[in-house]
């Protein structure tokens, strides 16, 4: 689904067995709060990258999260025209879920993309990212899919 005028992608979902899931606040937005997000680099798969990603961002880790589910399908949004750059249209993702390990994990924001942390509903973090990124936040967290079991890393299959 990704080419030359939507960049790929991955999200992680970390989620508790209540159903919330893991939001973090934008440090250049407060307010604007998202999933731990990032582009797949030259070579890396959308697992490897979801798995990257969230240790940059979240210092979370295999011995904090099992892998358990994987969107089949890209989810594709556009830039607003403000953020449009010369190559790129919008964004392509891969979503992956991690279920803790621990109820009372802690994750340890990255400060520089994310100030702060807390879990919410899924309808909650809708209504607080991004106006652009919505769409595909609601497809991905709506409960109305079809998921394919993914194995983590060390993870039987």
């Amino acid at each position: 689904m990704a080419g030359p005028h939507f960049r790929a992608g991955v999200v992680a979902v970390v989620r508790r067995d209540d159903g919330r899931v893991m939001a973090f606040e934008r440090v250049d937005l407060p307010g604007q709060w998202q999933l731990p997000q990032g582009g797949l680099e030259a070579g890396e798969t959308p697992v490897e990258a979801a798995w990257r990603e969230l240790a940059e961002e979240t210092g979370l880790g295999p011995r904090d999260v099992v892998l358990t589910e994987e969107l089949p399908d890209w989810t594709v949004y556009e830039w607003p025209r403000h953020a449009l750059d010369s190559k790129r249209l919008g964004q392509a993702h891969r979503w992956f879920f991690f279920d803790v390990v621990d109820p009372a994990i802690e994750p340890s924001p990255d400060g520089t993309e994310f100030s702060t942390w807390r879990w919410v509903e899924p309808e909650w973090l809708v209504d607080h990212v991004v106006a652009f990124r919505r769409s595909s936040y609601r497809r991905a967290l709506g409960f109305e899919r079809d998921t394919a079991r993914t194995p983590g890393p060390g993870r039987d299959a």
